[in-house]
């Protein structure tokens, strides 16, 4: 009986010995391998008014958001079950959402709500020189839907001048390119043409980084679902750049029907929707390093 207890609690730690554990049910999370240039990671002890100052913000508490609200009104700690490829324990995943006040000055065709880096300067930013890799992770909730039949943009890079957008990942009908299927995540170039585009997962995380080389004007993709490393899913495709500028995270929903999208056209109310973010960061990839 002893000989059979005993063998039974070395099996099982072998068992975990074997496969390293385990965070909220998944698998040991990925190591980030490259200096970080800035950290949009939420510590678990973290509370939403902290998203409202500059010293307890990890972001800009005034910007880019609709002028009635808060982001501590914005924000969300949602229950995901699991957290991001490069959460520990220490962190947790966080959702920017939309409503009808999500109205930034006076551009009433947008609903959007994106957070920028503090220290992300418009001008001269640490992370739009060199060779600069932005991750970051998605989930969908269920509670609040995007509604796809809307162009949004999730993560970009805008110029300096906001004359353009050096990269955006998108979701849903992109305007004016009614071949593109609006239930994929899409990488779009500077000429907003698609890089590369994977399905929409209703359930799992889905973990994404881009890295920019700023030195020779080249943008390239990479890719995973849930636990899984992630991998190169493009070359290094050329791409112009040039011009500074800020990186945004959040949701920007365009409207349908006008040609002029920022300050007209429809958009339904009582909008209740959101976009699910973890391991979120910039690291620097000189010299090919890129955490996987």
């Amino acid at each position: 009986m002893h000989q059979t207890t005993l063998l039974s609690v070395l099996g099982a730690a072998t068992a975990v010995l074997g496969n390293p554990l385990k965070h909220n049910g998944h698998a040991a999370n990925a190591t980030i391998k490259c200096p970080i240039i800035f950290d949009g990671r939420i510590k678990t002890a973290s509370v939403l008014s902290d998203f409202d100052s500059y010293s307890t913000s990890i972001f800009n508490p005034d910007y880019v958001k609709g002028g009635s609200l808060k982001w501590s009104e914005i924000i969300k700690f949602p229950s995901t079950g699991s957290n991001a490829r490069f959460d520990d324990a220490s962190y947790k995943p966080f959702e920017v959402t939309l409503s009808d006040s999500s109205i930034f000055q006076t551009q009433k065709g947008f609903r959007r709500a994106g957070l920028q880096f503090q220290g992300d300067t418009n001008n001269d930013s640490p992370a739009a020189t060199g060779i600069k890799t932005i991750h970051f992770s998605v989930k969908q909730d269920a509670q609040r839907p995007l509604n796809l039949t809307h162009e949004y943009l999730n993560v970009w890079h805008e110029a300096a001048d906001y004359s353009a957008n050096q990269f955006n990942f998108e979701v849903g009908t992109i305007l004016g390119q009614t071949g593109l299927p609006k239930n994929t995540f899409k990488v779009l170039n500077r000429q907003n043409k698609q890089v590369w585009s994977t399905p929409v997962e209703k359930s799992d995380w889905q973990n994404f980084a881009i890295t920019l080389d700023f030195n020779k004007n080249t943008l390239q993709v990479y890719y995973s679902k849930g636990d899984d490393p992630l991998k190169s899913v493009t070359q290094a495709v050329s791409n112009n750049n040039a011009g500074a500028g800020q990186y945004q995270i959040g949701l920007l929903k365009k409207p349908t029907g006008t040609s002029d999208v920022v300050n007209a056209g429809y958009q339904e109310s009582k909008i209740n929707e959101g976009q699910i973010y973890g391991s979120l960061f910039i690291e620097d990839s000189a010299g090919g390093c890129v955490s996987l």
